[in-house]
C-alpha cells in the first residue's frame, strides 16, 4: 500500500499575518523593504584587500525576503536595485548609480533578488516558524548571494574564481553565520508572538 505526497501548501508570511491589506496588496511593504535594505547597506565595514565590504544589506534581504515572500521579496529587492541604479544614494556608503551595478560588487546586488526568492519561498511552507528550519534557509539564501556575488567579481575583474571567492566569499562567512542565526531567531519568534496576541 503506497500512498502519494501531499504537496505542502503556500502559508501566509510575516507581513501578511501582522498588517492590514491594504499595506500587502498596494505596494507599500515592497517600499519598506527597499528602505530597510538601503539603510542596512549604510552600515558597512571596510574589508582590507576586498572591494566587498561587510555590511547589513545582506541581513535586510534575509528579513525582507522571508516576511515578504518570494513576489514582494524579489519586488522589493528589484525597486531597491532600480533606486540605486538611476542614482538615488541606497548603496553602500551612500552610493548610487549604474556604475555600482556594472562594477565588481553588482553581482551581490543581483544575488539579492534571487536570495530574496530563496528566503520567501521558504516562509511559503513555513520555514520561517522553526529555528531550524529558518536557519537553513537563511544559510541557504546566503550561498546564492555568494554564487552570484563571487561569479560576477570574478567575471569583472578577470580574476579567478578561487580569487574571487577568497576575497568575495571566505572574509564574510562568520559575519554572514552571525546574521543567519539572528535571523533563525528573530523571525520564529516574530512568529510565536503574533500567536499569542491571537490568543489574548
Amino acid at each position: 500500500m503506497t500512498t502519494a505526497a501531499v504537496p505542502l501548501r503556500p502559508r501566509a508570511v510575516l507581513a501578511e499575518a501582522v498588517l492590514p491589506r491594504t499595506l500587502t496588496r498596494t505596494g507599500v511593504t515592497v517600499g519598506l523593504g527597499a528602505l530597510l535594505t538601503a539603510l542596512a547597506a549604510q552600515v558597512a565595514v571596510p574589508v582590507p584587500g576586498s572591494p566587498v565590504p561587510v555590511t547589513g544589506q545582506t541581513f535586510a534581504v534575509l528579513l525582507v525576503g522571508a516576511a515578504l515572500g518570494p513576489a514582494r521579496g524579489v519586488a522589493s529587492m528589484a525597486l531597491y536595485t532600480l533606486l540605486g541604479v538611476v542614482g538615488l544614494p541606497v548603496f553602500t556608503d551612500a552610493s548610487g548609480g549604474a556604475h555600482v551595478l556594472l562594477g565588481a560588487t553588482g553581482g551581490y546586488l543581483v544575488g539579492f533578488l534571487a536570495a530574496a526568492a530563496v528566503a520567501g519561498l521558504a516562509s511559503r511552507r513555513g520555514h520561517d516558524r522553526s529555528v531550524p528550519r529558518q536557519l537553513a534557509a537563511a544559510v541557504a539564501a546566503s550561498l546564492t548571494i555568494y554564487v552570484f556575488g563571487a561569479g560576477w567579481l570574478a567575471l569583472s575583474t578577470g580574476m579567478s574564481l578561487a580569487a574571487a571567492v577568497s576575497i568575495g566569499v571566505v572574509p564574510f562567512l562568520f559575519g554572514d553565520a552571525l546574521k543567519a542565526l539572528l535571523a533563525a531567531g528573530l523571525l520564529p519568534g516574530a512568529w510565536r508572538l503574533v500567536g499569542a496576541a491571537e490568543h489574548d
